[in-house]
């Protein structure tokens, strides 16, 4: 088998001063959850990890424990969606109480279910709202609460109009934005085609780091390696990468030593599998199922010959009522 770790990146060019968002995992719907994130954290112990977007809703009126985490997880991010102060501002409180180390408000989705409920992207239009939000929410907790958006929104897209809504929010207490360098379209796009289709203005927020550079500013959108990663570093202050991460997760274990130069080990994959077969037996052993967690694996092996066959192995047979984490060792027996 082979276990040798395989050089996918690049050495940044960059300074390497790196603050605490230098560089992060978005949140990602019906993805980024707590068993994804506990898989990202035995890779790199630096990145910040953000939850998939949980709703006032479901925080405040839901039957699950949709805020759960694993202690390894730290330093973890909820994305909080909504847009009554009030109910934020609970909901804020109740996730400090659970430990985590920041909030960060839904600003960014363009689906139809959000702005049905009037938070996510839709509430780029509604700044005030944003800042009252912010307000009221930094003024009951300890941790940062920070904001998530677009460029603009559907014909509401000139610099200024972003500019106005980073002034507005800023001066109610956020210093911390992270921008997707893409405008939503609110109507006519998926939020699929809305990760893919409008396209990508990064100077827009390299400008937003030179007129507010006392904020904090992260990227988001179209990053895939790290020579990316260095170079958005040269202009702002962190990069947040999604759906990359998500299909080639092995990425994340060069992060600590490309990103930060830390003298963190860079794990195998054998290392990684083995770790995470601890956490597959004591979560079975909870009443867990272990398709709930390699679902998030399968992408583990790529590039590697029989990366094919790991990710179907897994997709077949870790379904079973007597699945453990042997299937996900019998999985990587097939990576030659």
């Amino acid at each position: 088998m082979n276990n040798e770790i395989i050089e996918t990146t690049e050495k940044p060019k960059a300074p390497i001063n790196r603050g605490l968002h230098a560089l992060s995992v978005a949140p990602m719907l019906d993805w980024t959850d707590r068993h994804c994130r506990y898989f990202y954290r035995t890779m790199s112990k630096n990145v910040v990890l953000y939850t998939e977007m949980v709703t006032t809703g479901a925080i405040l009126f839901g039957k699950g424990d949709y805020l759960s985490f694993n202690d390894e997880e730290h330093p973890v991010v909820l994305q909080l969606g909504g847009s009554d102060p009030k109910a934020m501002t609970e909901c804020a409180k109740i996730a400090e109480q659970q430990g985590y180390d920041e909030i960060n408000i839904n600003v960014g989705c363009p689906s139809d279910r959000v702005q049905n409920g009037r938070f996510g992207a839709c509430l780029m239009a509604e700044p005030e709202l944003v800042a009252q939000c912010v307000s009221e929410m930094q003024n009951a907790v300890a941790i940062p609460v920070t904001v998530k958006s677009r460029i603009g929104i559907d014909d509401m897209d000139s610099y200024e109009f972003l500019h106005r809504f980073m002034e507005t929010v800023s001066q109610a207490g956020c210093q911390h934005f992270i921008v997707h360098a893409r405008k939503a379209w609110l109507s006519g796009l998926s939020p699929k085609q809305n990760r893919e289709v409008p396209p990508l203005d990064y100077q827009r927020v390299y400008q937003l780091k030179q007129d507010f550079n006392d904020l904090t500013i992260s990227i988001n959108g179209g990053v895939k390696s790290y020579s990316e990663v260095a170079e958005h570093l040269n202009h702002i202050d962190g990069v947040m990468i999604g759906r990359e991460i998500y299909q080639n997760p092995y990425l994340l274990a060069q992060a600590d030593q490309t990103v930060w130069q830390s003298n963190n080990e860079i794990k195998s994959r054998a290392d990684i599998i083995a770790e995470m077969s601890d956490y597959i037996d004591r979560y079975v052993a909870d009443g867990g199922r272990v398709w709930h967690v390699v679902r998030h694996m399968l992408g583990l092996c790529n590039g590697l010959p029989g990366a094919k066959q790991f990710r179907r192995y897994l997709s077949e047979n870790s379904g079973r009522e007597n699945a453990s984490s042997v299937v996900l060792n019998e999985a990587f027996e097939r990576v030659g």
